[in-house]
């Protein structure tokens, strides 16, 4: 029994110094984690770019390989041009033609504009002409019937005297020369009678011919009225041409991108990943042909459970690994916490209101920007790592 009260002494001393070791080192612990926050469940994220052909073709080259750094703008795959080149040269055929097209409305517009306004003044000239031929046929008809008129009257006297003569010639009252005289008189009122009826039947065809000369004088003019009309059409078809000419020209420049598009160029730079296309292959536009991972643009997203981010907002400063650099440091800011947790955005989201409940621990994205001091790392989207805020930054 004397040996038990050494050792019994011996644990009043350690025991109170181990509790003191105890708590200095929980109080550490706790001093040194108060107001940070920490998760292992983070990975390093970036954009993914899936490169697909504007138009569907044969592959002729693929120009990159697997896990090849690329620049914006380079060729990646160049597809088979020959049929793209013939619609080129169509399309431009189509363009000339237009063009020729344009150019000869354009002319017909003019000619037309000009020999409207001459025909419709042309046209009203012959209306007064014809009118002025009318009214001088009326006035010769006139003149012939009274010459009619008047020859008639002289062949009646001429005849009466031709009578009378004969009656003293046969009494013997007058000579022979002078029934002769009466006789020639007699011929020549007869003649000038027969000049004055064939003049007059002359006037009334002049005259008629006269009113059909004014009736197509006066189709002519309303043919030449016509001219607004006849402007209206040219320019029509001028308006037509033009259309024709500009729908070539879209057709020509849909056939000069399609063309272009036979080059399939990166649209970011970065790494070719998932590359799946081969020369001789059959591509559309619906089927990617690589994905392009840029390196200029990374970041972390820490899904922190949702009793960590009652305290988290942007700006606060946060200290993360990668495993992949072992337990080397890297400095970051918080950019933003998601809208919702990352239940709510999957394929089929819980509903607490079906079934029976069982409370889980929420998880709240958080995105996580580096600062310049990752730079010189090459930091691949996937990598996990590990996360910690300080909620009392900021």
């Amino acid at each position: 029994m004397p040996a038990a009260a050494p050792r019994s002494s011996r644990a009043k001393r350690v025991l109170p110094a181990l509790l003191a070791v105890a708590l200095v080192g929980g109080g550490a612990r706790y001093a040194v984690a108060y107001g940070h926050e920490s998760t292992d469940d983070a990975q390093v994220e970036g954009r993914i770019a899936n490169v697909s052909p504007r138009i569907a073709g044969q592959v002729a080259k693929v120009l990159v390989a697997d896990n090849q750094q690329v620049k914006a703008g380079d060729v990646l795959v160049e597809l088979d041009t020959s049929d793209l080149t013939a619609k080129l040269e169509v399309a431009s055929a189509d363009v000339l033609s237009a063009e020729a097209q344009l150019s000869s409305a354009q002319a017909q517009l003019a000619l037309t504009e000009t020999n409207a306004g001459a025909n419709l003044r042309q046209a009203r000239g012959g209306v007064v002409q014809a009118s002025s031929s009318i009214h001088s046929s009326k006035a010769a008809l006139e003149q012939a019937r009274a010459d009619v008129d008047s020859a008639e009257a002289r062949f009646k006297l001429a005849e009466a005297d031709m009578a009378r003569v004969k009656t003293l010639k046969a009494e013997g009252a007058v000579t022979q020369a002078d029934l002769d005289a009466r006789q020639a008189g007699y011929d020549q009122a007869r003649a000038a009678l027969d000049v004055a009826r064939a003049r007059l039947t002359s006037t009334e065809a002049g005259v008629q011919g006269s009113s059909g000369g004014l009736e197509a004088a006066q189709g002519k003019l309303a043919a030449a009225e016509t001219v607004q009309v006849q402007v209206q059409a040219a320019q029509a078809a001028v308006k037509l041409a033009d259309a024709r000419l500009k729908q070539a020209q879209a057709a020509l420049r849909l056939a000069e991108l399609n063309l272009s598009y036979a080059q399939v160029r990166a649209p970011v730079a970065g790494v070719v990943s998932r590359r799946t296309v081969e020369a001789g292959q059959m591509v559309s536009p619906e089927r990617p042909l690589m994905a392009l991972v840029p390196q200029d643009d990374i970041w972390v997203v820490a899904n922190f459970k949702e009793d960590q981010v009652g305290e988290m907002k942007p700006g606060q400063k946060v200290e993360l690994t990668v495993d992949a650099f072992g337990g080397r440091e890297f400095q970051g800011h918080v950019d933003s916490l998601a809208g919702a947790s990352g239940a709510r955005f999957a394929l089929l989201p819980p509903d607490n209101a079906s079934g029976n409940f069982v409370k889980v621990v929420q998880r709240i994205p958080v995105l996580i920007r580096l600062d310049s001091d990752a730079k010189d790392v090459r930091l691949r989207p996937g990598m996990s790592a590990e996360v910690t805020v300080d909620t009392r930054s900021n």
